[in-house]
């Protein structure tokens, strides 16, 4: 008899534990839910984020699962994180601005280069048909890659190379955004667009120089630029370095 009654506590404690458990996982995405509402709000739809489609894809990519698990409390906050190998993960208005800026409607194929946490192909895949990634660093590639399917993304294609050359086997795309800044807008990437309509949203500028984001289209296959707002990206490496 005192058999059983110890083992019905033991069973009693253990149920009591998963209970807790859940409650504290429960708790903590309904934390991190609130801070990706607050983010959309203070941050995005407060200044000139209005693209309802890059709106919901913001709030609902869960930001935090893109940094290190001890920075995770910072996700949400206006900066820029570190993601390893001298990168970083865009601060959460860039990465709308961007994504914004290339007016996307749902069908397109878009290509990225410089993959880094996997956040801002996220951001794309909520929006688009397919994203094809490039990123030159092995490790953060394969992390994303990791990472994004298990989060259940189908739509992203990974490639580990020198984003410079972009992707040309699945050229042309609709939109190419690029993630770092090289000192000159890379041939290959104005290529790679539709001749009608195809755009680059991408920073350009040296180490040492101001940085500007660029809008660029093509149209009837004649190039189109214009700038949008100074920025600070890290550089291009690879065929730039």
């Amino acid at each position: 008899m005192r058999k059983a009654l110890v083992f019905i506590f033991l069973i009693l404690i253990f149920f009591l534990f998963i209970i807790i458990y859940e409650d504290d996982e429960i708790d903590q995405r309904d934390d991190y839910r609130e801070k990706r509402q607050s983010m959309v709000l203070n941050q995005l739809r407060s200044r000139d984020i209005v693209d309802p489609e890059v709106l919901q894809a913001m709030l609902t990519v869960p930001r935090h699962q893109f940094v290190d698990e001890h920075i995770r409390d910072s996700a949400y906050n206006d900066y820029p994180l570190s993601i390893g190998e001298g990168q970083t993960i865009s601060q959460p208005y860039i990465v709308a601005l961007m994504t914004q800026i290339l007016e996307l409607k749902g069908g397109e194929k878009v290509l990225e280069v410089g993959t880094g946490s996997g956040y801002q192909a996220a951001v794309l895949a909520e929006i688009v048909k397919e994203v094809y990634t490039v990123e030159i660093y092995d490790s953060l590639s394969k992390t994303s890659e990791s990472l994004l399917s298990n989060l259940g993304y189908k739509n992203i294609h990974f490639k580990i190379g020198d984003g410079y050359y972009g992707w040309g086997e699945h050229a042309p795309f609709d939109a190419i955004i690029v993630t770092c800044a090289p000192d000159h807008i890379p041939p290959p990437l104005l290529q790679q667009i539709k001749e009608d309509g195809g755009r680059i949203v991408i920073p350009v500028g040296g180490i040492w120089m101001t940085q500007a984001l660029m809008k660029i289209e093509k149209v009837g296959g004649q190039i189109k630029s214009k700038g949008i707002t100074g920025v600070r990206f890290v550089p291009m490496v690879g065929h730039n370095r």
